[in-house]
Formats: structure tokens, sequence, C-alpha cells
């Protein structure tokens, strides 16, 4: 069965459950079947209930043909377009999807395939990326520009088409070029397929939390001017909770996100941080948290006063309402956690919980309520986050397995973190001793290349785009959370690894010292993989893999490398195709802290990636 979706809207949204019901009409999103429908009225809610009641007497009627075909075709227009936004009293001609932002929530369910038909309207080349979705065996809809394919130019349309496979919870979208994601993302929701429940109790209400960061300046023109200098990037003006910055910025009193609740009841916040450069603690004043699920896979239940999410990753939490209606409202805070020796947006963006007073409350008794304020970790404390990321465990049971290869085909370390370049002549440059800073992994700097890997590799015409001699192991060894080494150059080059289709592969990612320790979230595309062990100071090969967690650990998309610290991962390579890995601080993966890794066909039908489609954008 297809279903198109009216786009511009925030959620299309087609659940049969009672329970789910209630979520739809909490996002109130438009709905639209194979009738294709130009618009609706506003949402009243007796007009509402009645569109309920109707699509309810219409959904039971084919329930038992759909029985046997539960998954569903979706389909979403994206408009790529300019819109005016004005924040902290100033008003910005921002990129957008459908004159959205933040842009428009993607709904579906387990299973179920995803048509996304984008247009770009706007003068930059854009593409867009389907983050922590898997992409089997469709690497042509993964989007990072030049890795995957080449972006939608001005006037021209792409089509992204994948299925959701084998996952279900809280992912985002969002671009992939330069630094246009910061205002072009939105949430992607995957339900459970019809019928399954959550392996938690079922909130009364499903509320998506989405962090951003913004700037009153022009972003492509900061990164721009800071490439060509080699000094690092002007930092944001001001974080947000779905695109609003909250009062404690200056002309912000009425940009406020208000999340209002029933006493007694629980809610699923879908955390999701979309921020360019900043990994955030997010706190919400006198009330617990119970983390359920992290990166779109479930986890352990833990309570917490504070989660720590860093850019790139999703978490789910259960809030619990008060029994009683308080006399306050609560503030619902988040701020950075930073590490590293450049400045930061030191700022804290809050929304605002208040509980729904009853209905026989009077108005002449309703006053503005006091704001009680959430407590936050200082701005480095890298202790909380280890001791945090450390908690987040797979469910590992029956229904839900924690597959952790077991047996290791490949082994790699690799070190990520800052470096130099040389200053081109007759220029003077900001970073270190007149030179340009620059990222890297295994001082190897990521060059883009001019076509998109995928394409070179796919159609053999690897030679001149990119060379599969990336090194397994840092070429020079060196105390990595000591004293740097003199030279700290690194060299600019586009090496891929290439692995054998179902290789299981262990990696090693070490922090290194070099102009700063500093906690680095990188972002594995294609795949989800185990964080089974990390740690402080230099891996040891010896000692730390016997203390690997082989049998809960988290499953993740993304995962920080702790600041001065490693991280150690395992995944099997069962995709086909071209995957990106990079830190998702921007302004790192601007200095060149990426890489790829090629997954070689298999042998079977379905283990090989198909041709691209015809509309894949030309560079």
């Amino acid at each position: 069965m297809t279903i198109s979706c009216i786009s511009n809207q925030n959620i299309v949204y087609y659940p049969f459950s009672q329970y789910h019901f209630r979520i739809l009409n909490s996002f109130k999103g438009n709905l639209k079947g194979t009738m294709m429908v130009s618009s609706l009225p506003p949402y009243s809610s007796a007009f509402f209930r009645a569109v309920l009641l109707a699509l309810s007497v219409l959904w039971l009627l084919p329930e038992m043909a759909f029985a046997k075909h539960a998954a569903i075709t979706r389909h979403y227009k994206f408009d790529i377009k300019m819109q005016n936004v004005t924040r902290l009293c100033q008003t910005k001609n921002i990129v957008t999807i459908n004159g959205q932002f933040p842009g428009p929530r993607i709904i579906a369910r387990e299973g179920d395939r995803l048509v996304v038909k984008v247009v770009n309207h706007v003068q930059y080349n854009v593409s867009l990326h389907w983050h922590g979705v898997r992409q089997l065996r469709s690497g042509w809809a993964d989007g990072p520009a030049y890795v995957t394919q080449c972006p939608i130019q001005t006037g021209q349309s792409y089509v992204y088409n994948f299925t959701v496979t084998g996952q279900r919870g809280t992912l985002f979208w969002h671009a992939h070029i330069s630094w246009l994601r910061v205002t072009v993302y939105g949430p992607i929701v995957i339900l459970p397929k019809r019928h399954a429940s959550y392996p938690f109790p079922q909130p009364f209400r499903e509320v998506p939390i989405i962090f951003g960061e913004w700037w009153k300046a022009d972003t492509e023109t900061i990164i721009s001017q800071a490439l060509q200098t080699g000094g690092a990037p002007n930092i944001s003006d001001a974080y947000t909770i779905n695109g609003l910055p909250g009062p404690s910025y200056n002309c912000s009193a009425k940009d406020i996100f208000k999340l209002k609740v029933k006493p007694g009841k629980t809610y699923l916040l879908r955390l999701i941080n979309a921020a360019l450069n900043d990994e955030l603690f997010f706190s919400i004043a006198n009330h617990t948290l119970t983390v359920v699920e992290a990166d779109a896979i479930y986890v352990k239940p833990f309570k917490t006063q504070i989660a720590l999410i860093s850019p790139g990753q999703t978490t789910n939490v259960l809030l619990r309402a008060k029994s009683k209606v308080p006399s306050t409202t609560f503030a619902m805070s988040a701020r950075p956690y930073a590490t590293g020796p450049a400045a930061f947006d030191n700022t804290t963006t809050t929304g605002i919980l208040e509980y729904e007073k009853s209905s026989s409350a009077s108005n002449s008794t309703i006053k503005k309520l006091p704001l009680l304020k959430a407590a936050l970790p200082k701005f480095n404390d890298s202790t909380f986050a280890m001791k945090f990321n450390k908690k987040i465990r797979s469910l590992a049971s029956a229904k839900f397995p924690a597959n952790v290869p077991k047996k290791v085909d490949r082994r790699f370390f690799f070190t990520v973190g800052l470096g130099t370049l040389p200053c081109p002549q007759n220029q003077a440059c900001q970073g270190p001793n007149n030179t340009k800073l620059a990222a890297s992994v295994n001082n190897v700097s990521f060059v883009q290349p001019n076509i998109a890997l995928l394409q070179a590799h796919f159609f053999n015409k690897a030679k001149g785009v990119f060379t599969s001699d990336f090194p397994a192991n840092p070429l020079i060894k060196f105390n990595y959370t000591g004293t740097p080494p003199r030279n700290i150059m690194v060299k600019n080059d586009t090496k891929v690894v290439v692995l054998p289709f179902n290789t299981s592969v262990e990696l090693v990612m070490q922090d290194t010292s070099i102009i700063g320790a500093e906690s680095h979230p990188l972002h594995l595309h294609g795949f989800n993989f185990f964080m089974v062990g990390q740690g402080i100071g230099n891996f040891n090969p010896n000692n730390d893999p016997a203390k690997f967690n082989l049998v809960d650990p988290a499953e993740r998309n993304t995962v920080g490398v702790p600041s001065g610290g490693w991280v150690a991962i395992r995944f099997l390579a069962d995709n086909p195709g071209v995957w990106f890995m990079h830190c998702h601080l921007e302004v790192h993966t601007s200095w060149g802290l990426k890489m790829a890794w090629v997954v070689n066909d298999g042998k079977g039908r379905k283990q090989k990636l198909p041709p691209p489609p015809s509309d894949l954008p030309k560079c």
C-alpha cells in the first residue's frame, strides 16, 4: 500500500492503536491517503476528533487485508527554499525544508519504505543524510556530498528511496554538505511494527526535542573565511530547543519552547542533538529522566537527573510528571560539554515545563508561576561524561539481542585529533605559528573528491579519485595523550579502507593531545556498531581488550571518543557500498577529520549494491 504525505506539515502518522491515536493527536499533523489532498483546514479539537473517528472507521475495514502487508511506502516532498526567520531580534534568510525551521518530521514504521523527493530552489548545492538509517543495499540514498552522491544543484531534484529495516526509535535527517545542516534538519520517528509494543511502559504522549545552534551571521561565510585564514570559526550566538533559544538570551523572552504536561502522566521525550559543534548536557529542574533508548536502539533503563548527548546522537527518555500540580514551572535546559582548547558558546538554552491546570480552575486564579532552574554539570565535567556513557547498555534480550562480533577479522587503530597544515605562500594564517588548523585520522586529513566515491567505486573508476591504502595504524607512534611530537603537520589525501563483505571489524579510536585533547563524537554511516570498551589515557593492546564488554555493550551509530582517552568498537561489514566516518563536530569535519570504508559486494544476490537510480545527481 502506498501513502502520500503532505510535506509542508509536521507529521504524517498511520498508527492503529488507541495509544497511537493519542500520539497522533499530540503531533497534530496532516494526513492524506491515496487520494491527493492539497490542503486541510486548521485543526480545532472537534474537527480533529471527527477526522480521527472517520479514519479509524476506514482503517478498520481493510484490517484483514492489511494484516499480511503491514509495511507501506510513505512519500514526502521536500522543497529546499530560503525563509526569513527572526531570532534574537534579528531577521535572517536561512535555508529550510518547506519553509520550516526546524524541518518537517518524518514518521515511519519498522519495515516501511520511504520515498523523499527533494527539489533544490536555493543558490547552494545541497544533499540530505538520513542519520542512523542503515541503508541496507541503498547506499545511493545515504546522502553525504561527494561520498555517496554528487550534491543536488540549484533547480535540480533527487528522490531518496530506502527501506527502514530492523530499526525502530528516534533518528534524524540533516543536510550533509558544508555547514548547511545548521538550519536544515528534522526528526525521524520510527515506530515499532504494528501490534508490537515498546519494551517499557507506554507513554501518554511522545515529544521530539531537537537541539540546535544559532548564528546571527551567515554560517557559510563563517566557515569559508575560517578555512581561508586557517583559524577557528566564530562560535554560535545561541543554542535552541526546537528552534527556539529561550529566555536566557537577550531579546528572546517570547521564543521559548513550552511543554505542557498532565499530572501523573508519563511522556516519552525524543532527544536529538542537531547542534553543529557542541555536545550538550540536558536536564529538567526537579525531575528524573529514565533513559530507554540511544541511537534508535533500546537500552537497559536507568534513571538520571542529567543526560549527555553529542552531535549526531539521539536519546529517548521517559519523564513521569508529578502526581499533583506544583506551584512552579520548571526549566528544561541544555548547555555545552566542552573539553577542547578552543573558544565555545558557553550559554544555556531553556524551555519551560508547565503543568496543566484542571478545567475547574478559574481564569482569575491563574498567575505567573516562578521558574525553578535546572542544575547542570560544569562545562568540562569529563568524569560525568564517562560515567553516563558507561551506563548505556544494550537490552541483550531474546527479542532484542546484542549481536556483538565475537571473532575479529580485521583490527584497526586510529588516532583522531587536531594538527596543522602549512600556510600558503604570501599569506598570513591564524593557526599556531602561522599555520592553518587541520584535523585528521591517523594523520591523514581527508580531501573531498570532485566526484562521489561511491560512483568511482561502483564503476571501477577509482584512479585519480581515491586510493585504498588508508593506514590501519598510525605511521608514527608517540605518547598520544602525553607531550605532543614537535612535528604536528598532517597530510592531505583521499584514502579509504577496503573490506570484503561480512568482515568483522574491531576499531580502536584514540584521542591525541596535539594542540589539545578533546572529545570527538565519531559517526559511522551505514552501520550500527558496539562500543565494547573505553578508557582514559593511551589504549593498551595487551591489557585493555580483556576488559571489553562483549555481552551487552551499547549499540550506536555515533560515539564520543573521550577527551584524552580511547574507545573501542566492533561492527560487521555486511552492507556493500562506500560509508563515511567522521567527527560530528562540523568544524572538525571541515578541517579533515573524516575517512571512508569501502565494503565490496558479497557473492549472493542480496549481498550486492544495485546500480544507481537514473536521477542520481551529476557533479
